[in-house]
């Protein structure tokens, strides 16, 4: 139940703008941010299949990838997600055909693209502006992720807000009931009844995760880390350069 928002050119001080919230068993063995040896990609780590589920590099690429849910239960069969974040970050292809289904999204030589490959592998570029998604499509009219575009946009119109509002709403726990009166969305119809942050002690959200860049390509990539009871654990930082404007 990962979910994301991004802007993407939405404002003359901001190239980026990503909060996103990772959703995993607490119990998956996962490794921290940090710088990997390999095209200087700096992401956390998934230790079960070795690949992540959100990356940056320090030329210019990003990578974020969310499952997509309506069509069955996971092939174990097939290539890991997280592989082709990767992939994505470090501006290859990857063979999207060959996982699971997934949205993504991703930034290379200045250019953001959306992924998919269902109902049949798909992409466009990503229009400037503030876009959101989670297990559905892009941009859909989820309470979550209108709430979390919504965050972001208000935060860049605030000259003087910091990292920590956008984390404080990546901590948001309403239940979305209110949006849609007395029923939950259909989860048929796509309707996603889960909070920003999922406070749940077998599955929930794992870390909390920003990155700013700003117009003259400097960048920062911040996560904050939480356990099975919902409490903050530790956090890391590290800074990088995209090239060119």
């Amino acid at each position: 139940m990962c979910v994301l928002a991004l802007a993407w050119r939405a404002h003359p001080r901001w190239r980026l703008v990503v909060a996103a919230n990772r959703d995993e068993f607490h119990a998956r063995a996962t490794a921290p941010l940090a710088p990997w040896p390999e095209g200087g990609v700096i992401a956390g780590r998934d230790l079960v299949a070795g690949g992540t589920w959100l990356a940056v590099t320090r030329t210019g690429g990003f990578a974020a990838l969310t499952n997509l849910r309506g069509f069955g239960g996971p092939d174990p069969a097939k290539a890991s997600r997280g592989a082709l974040v990767v992939d994505l970050a470090m501006g290859a292809a990857g063979d999207a055909a060959a996982v699971n289904p997934f949205n993504a999204v991703a930034i290379r030589g200045g250019v953001a693209t959306f992924l998919t490959n269902r109902p049949r592998v798909a992409s466009h570029a990503l229009a400037p502006g503030v876009h959101a998604m989670s297990n559905g499509p892009l941009d859909p009219p989820w309470p979550k992720t209108q709430r979390l575009a919504s965050l972001i946009a208000a935060w860049l119109e605030t000259p003087d807000a910091d990292e920590d509002v956008l984390f404080e709403g990546l901590r948001d726990r309403s239940p979305p009931v209110e949006a849609w009166g007395d029923r939950l969305p259909p989860t048929a119809a796509g309707g996603d009844p889960v909070a920003i942050f999922v406070d749940d002690p077998v599955y929930g959200t794992r870390c909390s995760t920003l990155v700013l860049v700003d117009a003259a390509g400097r960048g920062t990539i911040v996560e904050r880390r939480y356990d099975a009871n919902g409490a903050f654990v530790g956090d890391d930082r590290y800074d990088f350069a995209w090239p060119g404007a």
